[in-house]
């Protein structure tokens, strides 16, 4: 084991920790000061955070990583200009820190509260995408927690740069050491951040279903996140074809096929897939989709590779999806009950009551109708930005924003009661 890197995992997280303690004395008006600053200074410094980010895709380019997760780490103006508003989308919306709910009186004259409060210390383990870097930044800021950030090694210098920006602007804006960054890759530097549960209040994780699974296993801090996104589009008997060839393209084409929210698995009516599918599956062909179906499906369109078993329990984050063909809505919803991971799902249909079927039947953190699943995003959401996407059911599900990142505490007011 490396000392070094025990001693400066431990000392990062105490500074976050102090700097937590710093960030609840301060005004919303300077987080937000700080949020805006910080995104006045991310366009200052755009060639600084470009030429870091060419590093990172050239050594990307030499190791072979896969075009997908190319796209998603490179960094063009629109995606620094993007970073740059989603902070100050973050500044604009409402405090989240401070608000008091649910005071009641109780017979012997004691008044109870709940009062929401910042988590405390945030570990944030994420691959590939910088992006990630500001996003984090600003809704920890914005909610009044320290922050460690470990990226993976594919952006390395992308982060490296981003990070120094946004820790260096909020000092200067008068909350220091709220933004700590691991600028190593050495993955003792993970096993250091999941072992201090008396430092670090939870850890984010945001990768491949391999990590998320890791970390909820191995981790001595409680883990918020999803093992895997295998979300469904299912076309209903009702469906304007029209509509559903867009959405379908849209949910698995492009940079989108590596991101969590991508379709996985297509399920198509059984009465409308003759007159869905073979154009459907040329236009996925176009766009280098390699496609594998269920019997019912490549009696149709013959030309398919063969699904299996595994296919509808896999998250592909590539060009490669998995169709079938079902006999009506129970069957769809019991495919995605069994197989899928409760990330998200679609259905495409005119008719109101199997819509709302739908919505009420799939449990999953975003249930969407007539619309794509790759929606299922902070940003997109208005919530300004996301820590991360959680599957799980206690404490947030779905796009993690700002009250994602708050508990909350009992505040209680007395005048000398005593208990008997």
């Amino acid at each position: 084991m490396n000392q070094a890197i025990q001693e400066m995992i431990r000392s990062k997280a105490q500074i976050a920790k102090a700097a937590k303690r710093v960030l609840s004395r301060t005004s919303v008006d300077v987080r937000n000061g700080a949020l805006l600053a910080m995104a006045d200074s991310i366009l200052t410094f755009k060639n600084k955070i470009q030429e870091a980010n060419q590093i990172d895709l050239e050594a990307g380019r030499k190791t072979g990583l896969a075009e997908p997760l190319m796209q998603r780490l490179a960094l063009d103006e629109k995606k620094i200009a993007r970073m740059a508003d989603n902070l100050r989308q973050v500044a604009v919306l409402p405090d989240p820190i401070g608000e008091v709910a649910h005071i009641r009186e109780r017979p012997n004259g004691l008044q109870i509260g709940r009062v929401s409060v910042p988590i405390g210390v945030v570990g944030v383990i994420y691959e590939s995408r910088p992006d990630v870097t500001v996003e984090v930044s600003a809704l920890c800021i914005k909610s009044g927690n320290g922050v460690i950030l470990r990226g993976g090694s594919e952006a390395i210098h992308s982060n490296t740069a981003l990070a120094n920006i946004l820790s260096e602007t909020a000092e200067r804006e008068g909350i220091p050491g709220a933004i700590q960054f691991v600028d190593i890759t050495d993955r003792q530097a993970v096993h250091e951040m999941i072992a201090l549960p008396d430092l670090i209040d939870l850890i984010v994780p945001r990768g491949s279903y391999e990590l998320v699974r890791y970390l909820m296993k191995q981790s001595e801090v409680p883990v918020l996140g999803h093992a895997d996104g295998i979300c469904h589009v299912y076309i209903d008997q009702a469906a304007d074809l029209d509509m559903a060839e867009e959405i379908c393209i849209n949910a698995k084409s492009g940079y989108k096929v590596a991101v969590c929210n991508a379709m996985e698995t297509l399920l198509v009516h059984e009465k409308i897939a003759p007159n869905f599918l073979p154009s459907m599956c040329t236009k996925f062909a176009a766009e280098g989709v390699e496609l594998r179906g269920c019997e019912k499906t490549r009696a149709i369109c013959p030309d398919l590779l063969p699904a299996t078993e595994e296919d509808w329990r896999t998250e592909y984050l590539d060009y490669i999806l998995s169709i079938r063909t079902i006999s009506d809505f129970d069957a769809a919803v019991e495919h995605i009950e069994t197989y899928g991971s409760h990330h998200s799902d679609t259905i495409v249909t005119e008719n109101y009551t199997t819509a709302q079927r739908f919505l009420k039947e799939v449990d999953s953190a975003a249930v969407y109708v007539n619309a794509s699943t790759c929606f299922t995003d902070g940003y997109e959401f208005g919530l300004g930005a996301e820590v991360g996407i959680s599957t799980q059911k206690l404490h947030c599900r779905g796009p993690m924003g700002l009250e994602g990142l708050t508990s909350y505490k009992y505040i209680i007011y007395g005048n000398g009661q005593v208990r008997t």
